[in-house]
């Protein structure tokens, strides 16, 4: 595409010759190659075009910035000749507030506005669950499918490692580009607060959005809990989306139904909900019905693969978002309780031979062991409940991100009070906070509800460390017991300080049923 293609989408001053062509686009100074288009935009710490001049050098010869950042660069290249004369071979766009335009030139250039189809998530949890579910239906129906998101990027069955929820605009739409490519029909995408805020999902448009639920998070970013609500609801507008499926099972559902400027169908338990959730406590499998109750209504038969109450609400909003971007009900119907999904890191059970099915049995010797994502006090407290129904005793491991919404620290420490039988306090990635001091405001939310009577928590031990945690409460627990590794679900790596060392919790706890499946018993760290 040439430059002066690119005026329409990003009104500016264009220096140099228009009719210089890019084929890509990237913010990245370190991945951005000749025949790309940089973005030099500003940041908080630094300017992008400060690595613009040794960029040029090399051959980049097309520059998105704004007028601060061309200045740098006319300013770093008019010492020597040689510079001057590569500046004369620059052509640049230059805008007032270029990463407000990126996400729309990153579309243009790539050719990606509409291809592939896209179904859109959004909330605080279960993003990830219910992209992978509607990527599970999509795969049983024979699509040619992908998934964007916190765990991976999938295309076409191949894995891309996944950085931040939502990749920034350059790379989504490079990421659309493969999908063409590959003949993908079909992307399940989680969209972050934060990617709504940063501008990283511009250029792209979602024929069905869906939310599943809102508690406190990110509020280091947001601030407040409205901010946060409103930097979800640009999902459900015409910029973004065709249509949405909204959960009312909180009161921020019922405000995004509101809120929303598409048109909405509501999702719930409730009798008024429009795609409403007829379903047993306990059990996995359910009927999705479309309409109020009577002759008229149309029922669906699903069966989630993933336990828990709110895995049932998760697979209803995946298979109602799949029937409102056209899949015919009759289809959903047909692989409701047949279709596979497994989400790593998320109610994941862990045994010496890797991951299987909750349902499965285990040693007789060893305790159910279940790594999950759960991070918020919300989740906490419905991946706690959702276990205690076949738990003689029940532990949690689990500690809290430093350099991250401290507020939620406090409550995530009240719900695993109430719920959990045995807490294991530990470790999470404490980044540049001291990790005790993370450790004592979530020891002051369990020390308030036991004080208040309202725990059920009856031994809490404090192990900083994360893996010695893990031994420990897989040593102690009961065969009949269950132990929850709460908060780091998927990730492989443990952030302390500025260095991310390895640290799995899928393969610690592996290794701490296999050492109590061999005998051996790690020590003992009581409080």
């Amino acid at each position: 595409m040439r430059l002066s293609q690119l005026l329409p989408i990003a009104p500016g001053t264009l220096h140099g010759d228009p009719e210089t062509t890019v084929t890509g686009v990237s913010h990245d100074s370190r991945a951005v190659s000749p025949g790309q288009l940089y973005a030099a935009l500003p940041g908080s710490n630094v300017h992008g075009a400060k690595f613009a001049p040794e960029l040029i050098r090399s051959g980049v010869d097309a520059i998105l910035t704004d007028a601060a950042g061309w200045e740098l660069i006319t300013e770093a290249l008019s010492g020597s000749e040689d510079d001057r004369a590569r500046l004369e071979t620059v052509a640049a766009l230059i805008v007032d507030a270029p990463r407000a335009v990126l996400g729309f030139v990153s579309a243009a250039v790539y050719g990606t506005t509409s291809v592939p189809e896209l179904i859109g998530v959004t909330g605080t949890n279960g993003k990830t669950t219910t992209t992978y579910l509607a990527d599970g239906m999509l795969a049983a129906l024979g699509h040619r499918t992908a998934v964007i998101g916190t765990v991976a990027i999938l295309i076409a069955g191949d894995t891309v490692p996944s950085v931040r929820t939502t990749p920034e605009a350059p790379e989504l739409h490079a990421l659309f580009e493969k999908m063409r490519a590959a003949e993908v029909d079909t992307c399940s995408m989680e969209v972050s607060s934060h990617a709504l805020s940063q501008h990283r999902v511009d250029g792209a448009h979602f024929s069905v959005a869906g939310f599943t639920n809102l508690s406190q998070d990110h509020l280091d970013f947001h601030n407040t809990m409205e901010e946060y609500f409103q930097a979800k609801a640009q999902l459900f507008t015409r910029s973004f989306s065709d249509r949405a499926v909204i959960v009312v099972e909180d009161d921020w559902g019922e405000r995004m139904v509101a809120a929303a400027q598409v048109p909405v169908r509501t999702l719930g338990r409730d009798a008024r909900s429009q795609w409403r959730i007829e379903h047993t406590p306990g059990r996995s499998d359910f009927v999705l019905h479309l309409g109020q109750p009577g002759p008229d209504t149309t029922a669906i038969g699903l069966r989630s693969p993933l336990p828990g109450d709110f895995n049932v609400t998760n697979t209803a909003l995946a298979a109602a978002m799949l029937i409102e971007s056209g899949i015919s009900p009759a289809e959903i119907d047909a692989i409701g309780s047949t279709f596979v999904a497994t989400v790593p890191g998320r109610m994941e059970i862990i045994d010496v031979s890797g991951p299987r099915a909750l349902e499965q049995t285990h040693p007789e010797t060893l305790p159910r062991a279940i790594v999950d994502y759960s991070h918020t006090p919300d989740a906490i407290a419905k991946a706690l409940s959702t276990l205690h129904a076949d738990s003689d005793e029940l532990i949690i491991v689990f500690g809290a991100g430093g350099d991250r919404d401290r507020g939620k620290r406090f409550d995530m420490g009240r719900a695993a009070a109430r719920e959990a039988d045995v807490i294991v306090l530990t470790d999470d990635n404490p980044r540049t906070e001291d990790p005790a001091a993370i450790r004592a405001a979530i020891r002051e939310g369990i020390d308030s509800e036991v004080a208040g009577g309202r725990a059920r928590v009856k031994k809490i031990i404090e192990v900083p460390d994360r893996g010695r945690a893990i031994d420990e409460a897989i040593a102690e627990a009961e065969a009949s017991s269950t132990v929850l590794i709460a908060g780091k679900g998927h990730e492989t790596g443990q952030t302390v300080g500025t260095t991310v060392t390895e640290f799995d919790d899928r393969a610690r706890t592996r290794s701490a049923l296999s050492m109590r499946l061999g005998g051996a018993q790690p020590g003992k760290v009581h409080s």
